[in-house]
């Protein structure tokens, strides 16, 4: 049991560093979009790289953030029966759902998103939104990594749900 806490630390430490990370890319989205308003509005000299950055910014925070926020159950749930549920029959719930709605639709997120990043680092992808024509391998690289600890931190929430359900406690206060 010992091994297995440990494992489920380290997803949750996993995910921690990846929100503390994401967190920042929001103060690119809001220093991008203040300059290029500034450059379009007040001197009528838009930029060609500022679509691509807030773009590529608000993708990395959304995905980088995607494990954090179910680690902290921060996603929006519509709960008005679920609440009143044990918490035993809550990690039932969690766990069906996890095993036929979440799984497969996160499980084939990533794979797909693995075959577009190893192509766009194979081709050497451009993005072509606007005329500046960043790599788009990195940007794939994050959107993969984000999906990937999603995945890791969907497992830890499993094992967290059927130690509950089987044995009756939380796992980290066993």
């Amino acid at each position: 049991m010992t091994f297995i806490r440990k494992v489920l630390k380290f997803i949750d430490n996993l995910s921690e560093t990846a929100g503390s990370v994401g967190k920042w890319f929001a103060l690119l989205l809001v220093a991008a979009g203040t300059f290029e308003t500034i450059s379009r509005h007040v001197f009528g000299s838009p930029t060609i790289w500022a679509y691509d950055t807030l773009s590529m910014a608000g993708g990395t925070l959304y995905l980088l953030g995607a494990s954090y926020d179910y680690l902290h159950n921060a996603h929006t749930r519509v709960d008005l029966i679920y609440s009143r549920f044990s918490p035993r029959i809550r990690a039932l719930i969690d766990m069906v759902a996890s095993l036929f709605l979440f799984f497969p639709l996160v499980t084939v997120m990533f794979w797909y998103s693995l075959k577009w990043t190893i192509k766009a680092w194979k081709i050497n992808e451009v993005m072509f939104n606007s005329f500046w024509y960043p790599p788009a391998g990195p940007y794939r690289t994050v959107f993969t990594l984000g999906l990937f600890l999603l995945v890791l931190q969907g497992l830890a929430k499993l094992v967290r749900d059927v130690y509950l359900f089987v044995g009756g406690t939380p796992i980290d206060n066993a």
